[in-house]
């Protein structure tokens, strides 16, 4: 039989991320998501229920949430459902709880001084972990690559190459680090 465990939402900040360090020296930070639901009764009544889910994020994807967002701040992500148990110190018997690993995500809204919610700005990857075994070891597949936010203009159609036009060099393929300066973020 086959499985799956994907999960896509986008909500607000319930609090300020939260910033730890597993003892690999590999970062975690940790938040929590209120995704809301709107919908119509049969009697015409409008209604909102609210859900909110705990995720965290592993790496440079983890230390970039932490240093843009902050509550209330709209995101994407999308990531693997984790079951997690526990027993209450408290004498209240067994406890749990499911959360959201966060593997990708996008920030929305507009930029630093631009208004919430018009628009998107980046997508990034978070290296893969695997938190199910108990040590702390990573499956690390390296970061992964910055996307290019797609095109808003239309595809022209190909043009046959001209005789004696200068043939322009290939695009290098995304590296596996690249640098960016404070000013080329857009968020």
């Amino acid at each position: 039989m086959a499985n799956y465990n994907r999960i896509i939402l986008v909500g607000n900040l319930t609090r300020d991320p939260q910033l730890k360090y597993l003892p690999s020296q590999m970062a975690v930070v940790e938040f929590g998501l209120a995704v809301n639901h709107k919908y119509r009764t049969r009697d015409g009544q409008d209604r909102e229920e609210v859900l909110f889910i705990d995720c965290s994020c592993f790496g440079k994807g983890g230390e970039i949430i932490n240093q843009y967002c902050q509550k209330g701040k709209p995101i994407l992500v999308e990531g693997r459902l984790k079951y997690d148990t526990w027993d209450d110190k408290q004498g209240g018997g067994k406890r749990s709880k499911h959360s959201v690993v966060v593997d990708n995500f996008q920030f929305l809204g507009g930029g630093r001084d631009g208004p919430s919610g018009s628009g998107s700005s980046g997508t990034v990857a978070a290296p893969a972990y695997d938190s199910g075994s108990s040590s702390t070891e990573t499956q690390s597949r390296g970061p992964a690559p910055a996307r290019p936010a797609p095109s808003a203009a239309p595809a022209r159609p190909p043009q046959s190459p001209q005789p004696n036009a200068p043939q322009s060099a290939p695009e290098a393929p995304y590296s596996e680090q690249q640098q960016f300066n404070e000013d080329d973020i857009p968020f």
